[in-house]
């Protein structure tokens, strides 16, 4: 019966830890990443107190190349700097917990389109909420904690871009293997074509 009341607590404390928008369902791997944040809050002793007040708003799959499924977590925009805090620990732990699925935690930003001026007169639009801003600040949450060292576009001949981001060397063996999920994760939110690449040393 002990068993059973832990994980009735548990349920009900998993709730508390995702947030969605009005009378918006929680789907069955947004209680699963609930559940395991609940679980990382009381067996992890070096997370505990940070996770405490965490929460997140929505979370999704995506298929990315080799048979890979990523997961992408959102997060509250006021709460992603604590996030950020702990966020190689709690992405190592989530993809233990989800058999090696690759985890990704963005933060949930609002774009104002360009009619927001004349919507509200008096008032600019903030920089940072530009679809170009928005665009670059998922790019460097994707990555996250490696550093972006470098950005080229390229055009090809039938007239698409490529975007080509260069990541700290430093980081190549934490990351090397995720480069193409971060791919699949930036064109799923944005419908732009990246390739994640480290410089090549002269």
């Amino acid at each position: 019966s002990c068993s059973v009341s832990i994980t009735a607590n548990m349920a009900s404390f998993a709730t508390k830890k995702i947030v969605k928008a009005k009378n918006e369902p929680v789907t069955p791997l947004e209680e699963a990443v609930a559940k395991a944040f609940v679980e990382l809050e009381i067996t992890s002793k070096e997370m505990s107190a940070e996770l405490r007040d965490l929460y997140f708003l929505s979370a999704k799959e995506v298929e990315a190349p080799g048979n890979k499924t990523a997961i992408i977590v959102f997060v509250p925009f006021k709460q992603h700097k604590k996030f950020q805090k702990l966020q190689s620990r709690l992405i190592r732990e989530l993809e233990k917990k989800f058999s090696g699925k690759h985890v990704t935690i963005v933060a949930q930003r609002t774009i104002l389109s360009p009619a927001f001026t004349r919507a509200h007169p008096g008032q600019l639009r903030p920089r940072s909420r530009t679809l170009t801003a928005v665009h670059s600040a998922v790019l460097e949450d994707i990555v996250y904690p490696t550093q972006i060292v470098g950005r080229r576009t390229r055009f090809r001949a039938d007239g698409t871009r490529l975007l080509k981001v260069y990541l700290d060397p430093k980081d190549v063996k934490e990351v090397d293997y995720k480069l193409k999920t971060f791919s699949a994760v930036y064109n799923k939110l944005t419908n732009k074509n990246v390739e994640f690449l480290f410089p090549q040393a002269d």
